[in-house]
């Protein structure tokens, strides 16, 4: 450790003299430790999609890293896990409130602004530590698909398609050399498939990802079956070599 850094990474308050919160870049840098985590927006709607690492003898018929937070919103997450099932819990009751109070379904940016709040909160009071988990948040309002990307920070921002977690700089740069505007949700998911493919060192089988949706003509979150799975990970393959590589 550099002197300059000693003792301003121990209190989650304490600017060093260089600007930066250590334990805040320590929480981001959890989240490019997890497995990877892929949103898109498309013009039929949003696909999210996480590579999972089951254990050998492990039941893994449930998904870790996808979670729903209510009919027509979905949730990646990439990171320290725990954290994650926090923040949906937080974002369901908040989803929930926000149904009982205006009638009407809460928009997307207001859940991730909502979380985010939550995250800039834990970066300015002592005794407590930033969540070390990234959240990707996608789902479809007034026929609308809309995502966003949360982190430890405090910060959200809206994307057509973006990355998180482990090899997630090469997935986004494979993002933005391949993605199109109208593209559908076939070739979204198909898109997703090969961003998995990129980062994972699993190269065959589709055993290790997980998929959702949330269409843009039923506005409803979807968990995608392994069928289609496997059949998205074949046209990647075929479609995308570079995500072979």
């Amino acid at each position: 450790m550099l002197p300059a850094q000693q003792g301003y990474d121990r209190a989650i308050t304490v600017f060093s003299p260089d600007g930066r919160l250590y334990q805040v870049e320590y929480a981001i840098e959890t989240v490019r430790r997890g497995t990877v985590a892929v949103g898109i927006k498309c013009k039929e709607g949003i696909v999210i999609a996480v590579e999972e690492k089951p254990r050998k003898l492990q039941i893994s018929e449930t998904a870790q890293k996808i979670f729903q937070i209510d009919d027509h919103v979905g949730v990646a997450a990439a990171g320290y896990i725990p954290d994650a099932r926090s923040q949906v819990d937080n974002a369901r009751f908040f989803s929930q409130s926000n149904k009982m109070i205006y009638d009407e379904p809460v928009e997307v940016e207001t859940i991730a602004k909502h979380l985010a709040d939550q995250c800039q909160q834990y970066t300015q009071y002592a005794g407590v530590r930033p969540y070390g988990v990234a959240l990707i948040l996608g789902g479809v309002v007034n026929n609308t698909p809309q995502l966003y990307l949360t982190d430890p920070s405090g910060t959200y921002i809206s994307y057509d398609a973006i990355a998180i977690g482990s090899g997630s700089d090469q997935v986004t740069d494979f993002l933005e050399k391949t993605y199109k505007e109208d593209l559908s949700l076939d070739d979204a998911a198909t898109l997703a498939s090969a961003g998995i493919y990129i980062s994972s060192e699993d190269k065959e089988g589709t055993s290790h990802i997980r998929m959702a949706c949330i269409k843009k003509d039923t506005g409803l979150y979807e968990l995608v079956s392994d069928e289609q799975i496997t059949k998205y990970a074949n046209d990647a393959k075929t479609k995308y070599p570079y995500g072979q590589k």
